[in-house]
């Protein structure tokens, strides 16, 4: 019942989900609603229904709304998980209400004091991992050390990378560079047994150098807020100057769908969640535009992740730190 296009885009994110994997989708919310939109579509038995009286809205507070709404659908979707009954939860709601559930009902890997949002942004070649995104606006210098081992984690298990190189968003290169907190996270990220290259710079991000860039929440929700309105800021300039005069226009005919593939290649519909690392389950949160590609591709990871046992993988790191 969550997002900006819920439940029509939702559920037909689900149903193209069932129908291109093996993946059983329970659908959480209003059951009328529901029933209503897949009316539209032929299901098979591997899409269900489970009924939630209430909706967590985008303007409540999230904690609040998640001890007073009992029988919200993100508290009835995460307790599914918390009960056996799924193994993964994908929403494109409240993203605080998210959390907050998630940490009531889920908990913690145990050795992770920090549970972090991990985003991914396309490269020329590839793609890079980004977390905190912005689930820890204030961190220390350990949180940044989990964060760098659980994103290594899910750049092998989910993004099928060998060896993912690691880095530490900075000001400088040399170890030396930055506040107080990267300075101190530094040695940290460089003692876990992972792929550390040290620090990067911001330019460097979509320069392939690394394939999980670490930093705090604060920062990292900048950098997704920019590079987003950024890339339809794009979209818009090349419009408008390939829009004028007769050449212009012949000109867009033929460059249309080179345009075209790379609005696909950089829109969040093609990565459909950004998974919150560190809780002890899957749980995947969608953007709160998402259309049905986004959710479906949300679905999948989310499959994947649990499939692949990254929590498990996560959770036996976490006792090492």
């Amino acid at each position: 019942m969550g997002g900006d296009h819920a439940p029509a885009e939702i559920v037909k994110g689900a149903v193209l989900a069932s129908r291109e994997s093996p993946v059983e989708v329970l659908l959480v919310g209003d059951e009328s609603k529901i029933q209503k939109e897949l009316q539209h579509y032929k299901i098979r038995g591997n899409v269900k229904v489970v009924h939630a009286s209430e909706v967590i809205d985008m303007d409540d507070a999230p904690a609040q709304a998640v001890k007073q709404k009992k029988d919200a659908s993100i508290n009835v979707a995460v307790s599914l998980v918390k009960e056996g009954k799924a193994d993964a939860v994908v929403s494109a709601g409240n993203t605080g209400a998210i959390m907050a559930a998630s940490l009531f009902k889920l908990g913690r890997v145990k050795g992770i004091e920090r549970p972090a949002i991990a985003t991914e942004f396309p490269l020329p070649a590839g793609k890079v991992l980004l977390l905190d995104m912005g689930a820890n606006v204030d961190c220390k210098p350990k949180h940044l050390q989990q964060f760098a081992m659980m994103g290594s984690l899910y750049a092998q298990y989910v993004l099928h990378i060998d060896n993912p190189r690691v880095g530490l968003l900075n000001i400088g290169e040399e170890k030396e560079k930055g506040n107080e907190l990267t300075r101190e996270s530094w040695p940290l990220i460089k003692q876990l047994p992972i792929n550390f290259i040290g620090n990067v710079e911001s330019k460097e991000i979509f320069n392939g150098v690394a394939d999980v860039i670490v930093c705090d929440g604060f920062v990292g929700n900048l950098i997704l807020k920019f590079a987003e309105s950024f890339a339809g800021a794009v979209f818009k300039l090349l419009r408008n100057e390939l829009s004028g005069g007769i050449l212009n226009k012949i000109g867009l005919a033929f460059l249309l769908p080179a345009f075209l593939r790379l609005r696909k290649k950089i829109t969040y519909d093609e990565y459909g969640g950004a998974p919150l690392l560190g809780i002890s389950a899957v749980v995947y949160k969608s953007h709160g535009r998402s259309n049905a590609r986004a959710i479906k591709n949300a679905i999948r990871e989310s499959a994947e992740a649990a499939e692949k046992n990254m929590v498990e993988a996560i959770s036996k790191a976490g006792e090492t730190l």
